[in-house]
């Protein structure tokens, strides 16, 4: 019987969650390739909402507010607000991704080599951990690069939005694909 936190394993969307860690307005204008992390992080946003994918959204304390655009695509999910780099060391982030007793983290956001790599560091082995490439950033493309590797070497699947996307929709033809066209266009 195959481990079910093979890394090798496809995600399943009744497995998973999406976390989106620390887009907020102070940070964003520091980080690498914003636009292009941000559009993902909406996009994911988007498809989460298509496909009913829970969703936990954090802030880093002092940062300012999530993005006014990917609020939007959430409206009713609270932000997270946090102390601690790493997601877990927050007792309601615990609490959250316990909830709805799925084993598969989805993670984007920023800063990649600190609160994202913490966070997946920290869920491995318990949770199947995949870090959405695409949709992580730091300030630095060194340090987005670092932090990669260094959650590759534990265990984590590093994907891409549009893998993953297609990766838990599994068949064309149904109406959640069809609804998620625009997304991958």
């Amino acid at each position: 019987m195959p481990n079910i936190f093979s890394p090798a394993k496809l995600i399943r969307k009744e497995e998973s969650i999406l976390v989106v860690i620390d887009v907020q307005e102070k940070l964003m204008p520091a980080i690498h390739n914003r636009k292009q992390v941000t559009d993902n992080v909406i996009r994911l946003l988007k498809f989460a909402r298509i496909i009913g994918l829970p969703v936990i959204l954090t802030e880093q304390d002092k940062l300012g507010p999530t993005l006014p655009e990917l609020k939007k695509e959430i409206p009713g999910v609270n932000p997270i607000i946090k102390n601690s780099f790493n997601c877990f060391l927050c007792p309601t982030f615990s609490e959250q991704v316990k909830k709805p007793g799925r084993n598969a983290l989805v993670l984007a956001g920023v800063e990649n080599h600190i609160c994202v790599a913490q966070t997946a560091l920290h869920a491995l082995p318990g949770f199947n951990v995949h870090v959405v490439s695409d949709a992580v950033s730091s300030r630095t493309p060194e340090n987005r690069n670092v932090g990669i590797e260094r959650m590759r070497q534990f265990g984590a699947v590093i994907t891409s939005t549009e893998m993953l996307i297609f990766e838990l929709l599994k068949q064309a033809g149904t109406e959640e694909f069809k609804a998620v066209l625009p997304l991958v266009k």
